[in-house]
């Protein structure tokens, strides 16, 4: 059975094809709400102590919500695992 740690990612104007990136491997993503997105950060990703860069990416065409449609990548963010 594969262990892993939900990690919660916030922020604003997330959409349902929103996605979190983990060191650039898109991740299965569970969109919580339009500011709340998880997933499960798995052994197989995460083999032991280590930095990691968190992104989210979100396609062009699917941010109408939001008044654009150019969609994006978010700014890299370092998380620690210990």
């Amino acid at each position: 059975m594969q262990q892993g740690y939900v990690l919660t990612v916030t922020g604003t104007e997330f959409v349902s094809a929103s996605v979190v990136l983990v060191n650039g491997t898109t991740l299965a993503t569970t969109v919580v709400s339009n500011q709340e997105l998880q997933v499960t950060l798995s052994t197989d990703l995460i083999t032991g102590p280590e930095d990691v860069t968190v992104t989210v990416r979100t396609p062009s065409g699917t941010t109408g919500s939001l008044g654009c449609s150019s969609g994006g990548t978010s700014a890299a963010l370092p998380l620690a695992i210990t």
